[in-house]
């Protein structure tokens, strides 16, 4: 069983004390765990099927369609087959998910030309190539936030290890990572992007690089900081005169007691993180079609200036999302708040 130290506990009970925090982190938990299971909300693939006294479960494998009666080439289309006379006959039935639209899925059946306006069917309308506009934010939502979680993680763990090794080996080490850091500070990011995006393209993977590259910087200063002064701490001392090694000094007495920044700022990066894909996305530069992104919805907005709901929804989520971060950002700032800290000892 994890045992607190009496401190984290004191932190932890003012952090739940704080309504408007502690709420704002639960639901936003809801919310991405909801999106985790995505397949199983918004899918144009039914969740069970049951064709000739057999079942099969197309949301979570791929059958060809000669289990349906169909060429081994073909690929079902299970919403056609669900009107062919096959599936009218008795026993035979799909099971769709509670919003039956796939998040690449053109509904061309739909009264007039897309983007159609929010209806029964379509809560929140259709964009301009007739895809649900709910199901793609459900999509956008676990794309973006899985995203921020990937950068946020990887460009503290590399600020991390590059600022303690600034702040505890400092000297000559120090000054030329100092020099790096200011080599990287004054290059454009949105160029960098451009640049890496023509030549590469924009990929996943490719994106995470390039933000993980820069995201590291802010960091590594606070890290750097927190070993600079804690380097010269009597434990420190002792640990070294003892022969402990100079990694296990760094991240087993050093950095647990330098993690304030780090818990304090990841919210924020968060919110960084999140905006940064958003804007790479609506300006073009972010993740390639047709992945669902928020801000691919609000660039459509713009040549679709009077379907307002294209760019009214994913604004609206973006806006409550960051907001949810951003008290959950507060809340975790004054709970681990050290002035407040070294009052109460």
């Amino acid at each position: 069983m994890l045992r607190l130290s009496p401190i984290t506990r004191r932190r932890l009970e003012k952090f739940k004390r704080m309504k408007r925090a502690y709420y704002s982190f639960w639901i936003l938990m809801v919310l991405y765990v909801l999106s985790l299971g995505a397949d199983f909300i918004a899918n144009d693939k039914p969740l069970l099927v049951r064709y000739e006294g057999k079942y099969y479960f197309p949301i979570l494998r791929f059958y060809d369609g000669s289990h349906f009666g169909l060429s081994p080439a073909e690929i079902p289309n299970y919403k056609e087959l669900n009107r062919s006379p096959a599936f009218q006959e008795k026993g035979n039935w799909m099971i769709f998910p509670i919003i039956p639209y796939g998040p690449n899925e053109s509904l061309l059946d739909l009264e007039g030309n897309p983007p159609t306006p929010p209806t029964w069917r379509n809560p929140f309308g259709t964009d301009d190539r007739g895809r649900d506009i709910l199901t793609r934010l459900i999509y956008g939502f676990r794309i973006s936030f899985s995203f921020a979680l990937l950068i946020t993680v990887c460009s503290m763990a590399v600020g991390i290890v590059i600022g303690a090794l600034q702040g505890y080996l400092g000297g000559v080490f120090d000054l030329v990572m100092q020099r790096v850091i200011e080599i990287f500070s004054t290059l454009p990011f949105l160029y960098i992007v451009i640049i890496i995006g023509s030549s590469l393209g924009t990929g996943f993977l490719v994106l995470l690089l390039v933000f993980v590259i820069f995201d590291w910087i802010g960091i590594s200063y606070y890290i750097r900081s927190e070993f600079l002064k804690l380097r010269e701490i009597q434990y420190v001392e002792a640990a070294r005169a003892l022969g402990v090694s100079r990694w296990k000094i760094m991240f087993r007495h050093i950095l647990p007691n330098a993690l304030t920044p780090i818990i304090t700022f990841l919210p924020f990066s968060l919110i960084g993180a999140i905006s940064s894909l958003s804007a790479l996305d609506f300006l073009g530069f972010g993740l390639p079609a047709p992945t669902p992104s928020w801000g691919e919805l609000m660039h459509q907005g713009l040549s679709n200036i009077f379907s307002y709901w294209i760019s009214l929804y994913p604004v609206l989520a973006l806006f409550g999302v960051l907001l949810l971060i951003a008290f959950i950002g507060e809340g975790v700032r004054d709970a681990f708040d050290p002035k407040e800290y070294q009052r109460m000892e």
